[in-house]
């Protein structure tokens, strides 16, 4: 299946994302903070991220606009996983690059299938 970076400032919340991802078959890189992203992409080179919003330092907007403004990450698809759940978030998210946004707390059908529309 899919490389996936799952990136949460919670432990829990990555615990709980990567056995979803896991027990679709996808390999899981997990990553709590934003502030080596960047190098980690470079590194695992995954077709997909899936990203919280509300984090300390860089939250998942600037890090998803960051990311789909830089020649190296501008085409791998990011999923954001948040408990920002509305309207206006979503349409900010979309407006930051975000290829599907999943609201916090979720089942595993509804991250795997954003998963699957942004593999797409």
């Amino acid at each position: 299946m899919s490389k996936i970076v799952v990136v949460d400032d919670s432990q829990a919340e990555l615990q709980l994302i990567e056995s979803y991802l896991k027990a679709a078959h996808h390999t899981v890189v997990t990553c709590s903070t934003t502030d080596k992203l960047e190098e980690q992409i470079v590194a695992e080179q995954p077709d997909l991220i899936v990203m919280d919003v509300v984090m300390p330092g860089r939250n998942g907007f600037q890090a998803c606009r960051d990311l789909k403004n830089d020649a190296r990450f501008m085409n791998i698809p990011i999923v954001l996983c948040t408990s920002k759940g509305q309207e206006s978030d979503k349409f900010w998210g979309q407006q930051q690059g975000a290829n599907g946004h999943v609201v916090k707390p979720f089942k595993a059908e509804e991250l795997l299938q954003a998963i699957k529309v942004a593999l797409r």
